[in-house]
């Protein structure tokens, strides 16, 4: 027994038959171990040996468990990712302002020309009374056709009558006072040439027989003029037309000259004048002699040919407008007047003018503006010029071009520089006018 337990090479060996096996302590003490008497003792693991790893089912537990958590964190994550980066999309999105576009189209090359017209008579004036009185009778009413130098009233004038019985009798005053100077002037030349009287005395009854004639003129011209003024008597037409007014009647107090009352009014209406007023885009297109074409409210359905006379030759400050006056031809006197009507002019450019919808205008304080919405999709605000307004297009004298894309019923709020989405399918042109 000691034997063996000092000789560690006996360790492992076999054992005699029929010792005893007696338990085997380590070197804390413990005997924990139990071996068989004769067996060899077995020497005690080393201290950094590896420890026993843990049962393999804990460890599928494990890994199954892990892959459990992280599938459930991806499959929360992503849903709230994709949710959060379309949500970022829509915002980016609902930023950009989504317009629609429209490129300016040219109008009909033959278009015509439509305005306002005043239609007055060829010759028209208004009757005064040259001399004061009262009206003694009137013969033409309104509507009444006369000719030139036809009576149309009577006046009374007492105080007149006297002026020119006064202007009478000094005119035959002035010529008794002549003819005695002429007797006198003649005798003292006879008695100069013999001596008898002076020089002196000659050359003043020759001066007074000058005096005398200048007296003589004076007081007939006093008469003409009164004898003129009695002749106003009668008032008569100044030229063949129509009466349109009337304003006195019989008994009235008659002032003299246009501070008094209007008499009456006479239209020549056989040919008339229309004037309109073109405006300055248009002033190229009009010459003397173009025809129009004249509508009327009293002869609806019907049209008049005008033609061009005339033109003021000056643009209007106020209306930029150019004057022109036509002339119609109305001897059935189917044209009234005075009448409203309406002048349509052939527009002779041969370069139509582009359309754009009405509701693409901007009424800022720069003036009227278009949003043109340019190839890196940014909008410029442009300065435009209209010409003629139809309703639902205008005509752009300048400011845009074909290829521009016009942004229809733009915001308020539109200003150059920010980026805007072009509405798909809305891109197009104008129908020509």
């Amino acid at each position: 027994m000691k034997d063996s337990e000092s000789n560690p090479a006996n360790v492992g060996q076999p054992q005699e038959p029929g010792r005893a096996e007696l338990p085997v302590s380590d070197k804390s003490g413990r005997a924990d171990l139990p071996v068989r008497q004769g067996a060899r003792e077995e020497p005690p693991p080393p201290a950094s040996a590896t420890p026993k790893s843990p049962p393999r089912k804990l460890m599928i537990a494990i890994v199954v468990f892990s892959v459990l958590v992280i599938g459930a964190l991806v499959l929360g994550f992503i849903p709230r990712w994709r949710q959060r980066e379309v949500a970022n999309a829509d915002t980016s999105q609902l930023q950009i302002t989504t317009v629609s576009v429209v490129s300016p189209a040219p109008g009909n090359p033959e278009t015509s020309l439509m305005l306002p017209a005043e239609i007055h008579p060829w010759l028209e004036a208004s009757v005064y009374a040259q001399a004061s009185g009262y009206l003694k009778d009137w013969v033409a009413d309104i509507g009444a056709h006369v000719q030139a130098g036809q009576l149309l009233a009577d006046v009374e004038t007492p105080a007149l009558d006297q002026q020119l019985q006064e202007a009478q009798a000094q005119l035959a005053l002035a010529q008794a006072n002549l003819k005695l100077a002429k007797i006198t002037d003649e005798r003292w030349q006879t008695l100069l040439k013999t001596a008898s009287v002076s020089v002196q005395e000659a050359a003043e009854k020759s001066a007074a027989r000058e005096t005398a004639e200048a007296q003589v003129q004076a007081a007939d011209a006093s008469v003409q003029r009164l004898e003129a003024l009695v002749s106003f008597q009668r008032v008569v037409s100044p030229f063949a037309g129509v009466v349109t007014v009337r304003d006195v009647d019989v008994g009235d107090l008659i002032v003299a000259g246009s501070g008094g009352k209007e008499l009456f009014h006479i239209a020549q209406s056989d040919k008339l004048r229309v004037y309109v007023r073109v405006p300055e885009s248009y002033v190229s297109g009009i010459f003397t002699g173009e025809t129009a074409t004249l509508t009327t409210p009293e002869n609806p359905g019907r049209t008049f040919t005008a033609k061009v006379i005339t033109t003021s030759e000056a643009i209007s400050l106020v209306s930029r407008t150019l004057q022109t006056e036509l002339e119609v031809e109305n001897q059935k006197n189917e044209i009234l007047p005075y009448s409203f009507g309406e002048i349509t002019l052939k527009d002779s450019n041969k370069t139509p003018l582009l359309m754009l919808p009405s509701d693409a205008i901007l009424f800022r304080a720069a003036g009227l503006q278009v949003g043109v919405v340019l190839p890196d999709d940014t909008v410029e605000l442009r300065s435009v010029r209209i010409g003629r307004d139809f309703g639902q297009k205008v005509e752009i004298l300048g400011g845009v071009s074909p290829a521009d894309r016009v942004i229809v019923n733009p915001p308020d709020s539109l200003v150059s520089g920010i980026k805007v989405r072009v509405q798909t399918g809305e891109t197009g042109a104008l129908a020509p006018n």
